[in-house]
């Protein structure tokens, strides 16, 4: 039995991770930053870097030092309910419910619609959406050979295509950051703006899911021992952190300084568009294209391989992976042509209750060896964080709900007692004080123990 994974095993665990992060989101995100930031980019590309890149390599390291084998160990320790309830929704919002439609609608939007004239554009995305996810189905259902499709083949043919462009960049600048004014709320406050702008990546929710991919491919590769696999888990999530914040960087100084050549834009998307067509022209869109498709296929196949995983592990007894994964695409394939912009209205409201839970869970998953996964604090911690999460989910939810008296009563009312609420921080005093709580209860639990 190995102790542990050679340097180019490392390597290519780190590329699966890497490969499984990077969608075409995490493409438009840096690069529409750097735009509005100017000036301020870099102070704005550290706070990205801090929870666009920290937060996820916190959840990677969470799971291994915790021993969790998937999103549901992590969570068990609250109770097998909540870990049931919450890992089916955490999986369902980041993948067939919101997550995977969009990586066929951005690869489409980005890739090309700019080939389609409007009228052909709805038969189109039926086409292209077809195609995307028959090529997405066909590697899910080999979850087996993922680490070959994603980390030995996707990944590298992504970072050659997007080296080109970044490159280009580089060697030839479109103009100074410096001599571009920063935009909103960049001016003021660009290191806090830029946290937000990585937390709303949301690849906090996917680290903890993706958790069940990397231990199994360690596993496959001979590493069994536990404490190994958190080693090698840990060091893996290091080499997919470099290649993120090399590229997070490189991404936000494109948007930098993109404006010494051409104009703003409302999205990422639009701005990688026009800086690929200065460079290149139409070879230029083919190649974004392409980085956008790839980027798009490896990020599905990621998220159904690991929806499809969990949930055939959680319910052994009734449907099978080949099951799930087919049945996931279909409904992701429907929702992606027929449903995606109304679903998103209400997925966001989902995703703004779930990120504060996670966060709170890797906290304390990074804090097993310590706690010893004890359950008061897990209860006390989740439940004050459930709470304050649920004023976030009624700030997020659209209208006309939004506009609800007795919904806009408790708006106000969390902004007026929950310190960093309106910032999307209101649920981090609540989670703080469920921990003292639940160490208290613990720590006297264990005196009467010992006096018995």
């Amino acid at each position: 039995m190995k102790k542990k994974l050679s340097f180019n095993q490392n390597l290519l665990i780190g590329s699966l991770l890497f490969g499984l992060f990077f969608g075409a989101g995490n493409l438009i995100f840096p690069v529409q930053m750097g735009q509005q930031a100017g000036n301020h980019a870099f102070t704005a590309t550290i706070g990205f870097l801090i929870t666009g890149v920290g937060l996820p390599i916190l959840g990677i390291i969470a799971s291994a030092l915790s021993k969790s084998e998937s999103l549901f160990d992590m969570a068990r320790p609250v109770s097998s309910k909540y870990s049931t309830i919450f890992t089916c929704l955490l999986y369902l919002t980041i993948g067939p419910l919101f997550a995977i439609p969009r990586t066929a609608t951005v690869a489409f939007e980005v890739g090309i619609h700019p080939f389609i004239s409007d009228e052909y554009l709805k038969l189109g995305l039926i086409i292209f959406s077809f195609i995307f996810f028959a090529v997405t189905i066909y590697f899910s259902l080999k979850p087996g050979q993922i680490l070959d499709w994603v980390g030995r083949y996707l990944t590298p043919i992504f970072l050659v295509l997007l080296s080109v462009l970044l490159i280009a960049t580089f060697m030839n600048p479109m103009g100074h950051a410096s001599d571009f004014v920063a935009q909103g709320n960049y001016v003021a406050q660009p290191l806090f703006t830029g946290l937000l702008d990585g937390y709303n990546t949301m690849d906090a929710l996917a680290s903890v899911a993706f958790s069940i991919i990397i231990i199994s491919n360690i596993q496959k590769l001979g590493v069994k021992d536990s404490n190994s696999i958190a080693v090698e888990t840990s060091k893996s999530g290091l080499v997919s952190v470099a290649g993120m914040a090399i590229i997070y960087a490189s991404l936000a100084y494109m948007g930098a300084t993109s404006l010494g050549s051409v104009s703003r834009a409302d999205n990422g998307g639009a701005i990688l568009s026009m800086v690929s067509n200065h460079y290149f022209g139409v070879v230029g869109q083919v190649l974004l294209a392409a980085i956008v498709g790839v980027a798009c296929v490896k990020t599905a196949i990621g998220l159904i391989t690991s929806c499809a995983e969990m949930f055939s592990e959680m319910f052994p007894k009734t449907v099978s992976y080949k099951k799930y994964a087919i049945a996931f695409t279909l409904f992701s394939f429907v929702i992606a042509n027929f449903g995606l912009s109304n679903l998103i209205k209400f997925s966001i409201p989902v995703l703004m209750f779930l990120y504060p839970l996670v966060i709170t869970l890797i906290l304390l998953s990074l804090l097993a060896p310590f706690i010893n996964k004890q359950s008061d604090i897990y209860k006390w911690t989740t439940g004050l964080t459930v709470v304050a999460a649920f004023f976030d989910l009624l700030k997020a939810l659209p209208q006309p709900l939004a506009g609800n008296a007795v919904i806009t009563q408790l708006v106000s009312f969390a902004a007026s007692h929950l310190p960093g609420y309106n910032y999307g921080f209101g649920w981090v005093i609540p989670a703080l004080c469920g921990f003292i709580i639940g160490l208290i209860v613990w720590c006297v639990r264990g005196k009467k123990v010992s006096a018995a």
